[in-house]
């Protein structure tokens, strides 16, 4: 990663709110009503921010969103960016380093996922507790700079335990259902095959989905504490009796986004 590219991003960044934040969010397709519970908020396009990435997908707004939530500054990113739209893997993670340098020490990451374990359902939420990345590619893969982290990082605890635990107990308290499991990235674009979904059962595999895992990568190397939430917008290929399509994704991610918003605006208070 580029140390003088992610420090004028962050400068630029910097110029433009009032307060740092110490706590980011990565909203998923179809995710993004938590920016509307924000306050005193300063929303920056992607597009203005230096070496950012310019694009997004439909359903992802193309924003960082800074503001408060429960008095509390925090950076929201409102859309990603994906692989499967041909950046490099340092691209899709360059405002995860960004975030770092903003001074953010924790971040959510959510996703809209498809589900793989036959017991859950479409419209549930999944704490994700650790994740499988066979894709063959990684965000840290190229020269390491060592004022962002070590050459081989620690990925034994991807998603914070002890996290993990307040958000259930938060969850708890709320009234709110959810599911744990294990996430594995996809690259994408297509949608995976039931023989894939057959094998990524096998290898342990809850949800599968076409994010988050280079995300959880750089922000575990950054030294960030990691929470996953996903949100399961439809049965995987081989479970589901119909056909995928991104339009139905995006209707059942923003049903259940209600509550995913419930619930992370009480996390984010906590």
């Amino acid at each position: 990663m580029d140390y003088e590219k992610v420090m004028e991003a962050a400068s630029f960044i910097r110029e433009q709110i009032s307060d740092l934040p110490d706590i980011g969010v990565i909203l998923g397709s179809g995710l993004g009503g938590l920016v509307k519970t924000m306050q005193d908020t300063t929303v920056i396009p992607y597009a203005e921010i230096p070496h950012f990435p310019k694009d997004t997908i439909a359903g992802q707004a193309g924003n960082f969103v800074f503001g408060k939530i429960g008095g509390r500054m925090t950076a929201v990113m409102q859309g990603r960016f994906h692989f499967y739209q041909g950046y490099s893997m340092q691209q899709v993670v360059f405002p995860v380093f960004v975030m770092k340098m903003l001074g953010v020490q924790r971040l959510i990451i959510t996703n809209a996922c498809g589900a793989v374990n036959q017991t859950f359902a479409v419209g549930d939420l999944m704490v994700i507790r650790d994740y499988i990345n066979l894709s063959g590619q990684n965000p840290l893969i190229g020269a390491n700079d060592e004022r962002f982290g070590v050459r081989f990082p620690d990925m034994s605890e991807a998603y914070s335990r002890g996290w993990i635990a307040q958000a259930e107990k938060i969850a708890d308290g709320l009234n709110i259902g959810y599911r744990e499991g294990v996430y594995m990235f996809f690259p994408g674009p297509c949608y995976e095959t039931a023989a894939e979904i057959r094998a990524f059962r096998t290898l342990g595999a809850d949800a599968t989905g076409m994010s988050t895992v280079p995300e959880t990568i750089a922000a575990n190397y950054l030294g960030m504490k990691v929470l996953g939430i996903a949100c399961v917008t439809n049965m995987a290929t081989g479970i589901a009796t119909e056909k995928h399509t991104h339009e139905e994704v995006l209707r059942i991610a923003e049903q259940s986004g209600s509550v995913l918003c419930r619930w992370l605006k009480a996390i984010l208070k906590g």
